[in-house]
C-alpha cells in the first residue's frame, strides 16, 4: 500500500487537537499534534507521538518536561499556528502551570514529566508521568479526514 493510503485511513478516526508545549532557555515551544492518548491510571502516565524530525523532539529531549493542551473549538488559530499553517497575529498566550507553560483558556492542560520513550519508526514515544491537570468546559475542536470540527459539549444526537 501507498503512503497515501495510509495517510487517508488513519485520518478516518475523528480526533481533539493538541498542542504539545515545553520551555527551553527561557523561550516557551509548541507544536500541534493530535497523537495522544492516556496509558495508566496508577501510576497516572499519558503517551504523545512526535515526529523524529520535528524540533520539539529535540526540545523535549532537552528539558525531560512538557504539557499537553486540549484546545478549544475556539482555538482553531492555535492550532494552526503551532502547526506552521499559518502566521497568526493573535499570539497564544500562556500561563505557567506546574512549572511548564501551558495554553491559556486551553479545555484542559496536562502538565508530565518525561517516564519513558520508545522510537518507533520515523517517530518517538513519549510516555508522561502527570504532574498535574487543570481543566476548563468548553466544546472541543476535532480535526477529522483532514478537516477541523467541532461536537457541542453536551449536546445528544437522536439515535435511529
Amino acid at each position: 500500500m501507498d503512503d497515501r493510503l495510509f495517510r487517508t485511513a488513519m485520518s478516518k478516526f475523528a480526533t481533539g487537537v493538541t498542542v504539545i508545549t515545553t520551555e527551553l532557555a527561557g523561550e516557551v515551544h509548541g507544536m500541534t499534534a493530535n497523537a495522544f492518548m492516556s496509558v495508566s491510571l496508577d501510576p497516572k502516565l499519558i503517551l504523545i507521538s512526535i515526529g523524529n524530525q520535528a524540533k520539539m523532539k529535540g526540545h523535549i529531549d532537552q528539558t525531560g518536561v512538557f504539557a499537553v493542551n486540549v484546545l478549544s473549538h475556539e482555538q482553531e488559530h492555535l492550532s494552526k499556528q503551532f502547526a506552521g499553517q499559518i502566521k497568526d497575529d493573535r499570539a497564544a498566550t500562556f500561563s505557567t502551570f506546574a512549572g511548564l507553560p501551558v495554553i491559556s483558556d486551553a479545555l484542559a492542560s496536562v502538565a508530565c514529566d518525561v517516564y519513558d520513550t520508545t522510537v518507533q519508526g520515523d517517530h518517538t514515544l513519549y510516555i508522561g508521568k502527570v504532574r498535574d491537570i487543570i481543566v476548563t468546559d468548553g466544546d472541543p475542536l476535532m480535526f477529522y479526514s483532514g478537516k477541523y470540527g467541532m461536537i457541542s459539549y453536551g449536546e445528544s444526537v437522536p439515535r435511529s
